[in-house]
């Protein structure tokens, strides 16, 4: 997926600045897509180029001026396309891994060490979409937001990122646990 379509879905709830969106891409959309400040920026331009979203100058007192973006009809039917298309499989690229894979011929301390932080960070992203899933429905139960709900796709996408990290974190946790216990065995002997 180009990350085209990840800024044009981040654009569907209204206008933002570079600043935003990179902000809400921190916060939301991080779960499914990564990208830095300046890829965002540089996507913005390129969006703007091809009228898949249109820009506007805002003067700002005691501020440098900012441009506030916003998805386009054209832009609309892009992610209309998109969304037709077939989507390819998912599949896990992770270094760690890589690490874990090799872990009977090397050391394990640095992975197990590795692994505990995955596993803290996990928990601060855990805590992070439970707050922002609480924010986004508000007072309605779960199961009524997702009936009746206006816009449910972020909320959607935000289970997903919570799920994962709760499974990364098991995970991360159960394996450093089998390493550190044969390390322990294996010292025994």
């Amino acid at each position: 997926m180009p990350l085209r379509h990840a800024v044009l879905a981040s654009l569907l709830d209204g206008e933002y600045s570079g600043y935003q969106l990179a902000k809400a891409f921190d916060v939301g959309v991080a779960n499914f897509w990564h990208a830095l400040p300046q890829q965002l920026y540089a996507e913005l331009t390129k969006l703007e180029k091809e009228g898949l979203i249109s820009g506007r100058e805002v003067v700002q007192e005691a501020r440098p001026n900012k441009r506030l973006f916003r998805v386009t009809d054209a832009g609309l039917a892009e992610l209309e396309n998109f969304a037709a298309a077939v989507s390819k499989p998912s599949f896990i690229r992770d270094d760690l891994l890589v690490k874990v894979q090799a872990v009977d011929r090397i050391g394990t301390a640095p992975v197990i060490e590795q692994l505990e932080e995955r596993a803290s960070a996990a928990e601060a992203r855990i805590e992070l979409f439970s707050n922002l899933l609480r924010r986004t429905r508000g007072d309605v139960d779960e199961e009524e937001f997702l009936r009746r709900g206006e816009r449910i796709g972020p909320y959607l996408t935000c289970l997903r990122g919570l799920a994962f990290e709760r499974d990364h974190r098991t995970w991360c946790l159960r394996t450093a646990a089998v390493l550190r216990e044969r390390r322990a065995t294996h010292a025994q002997r």
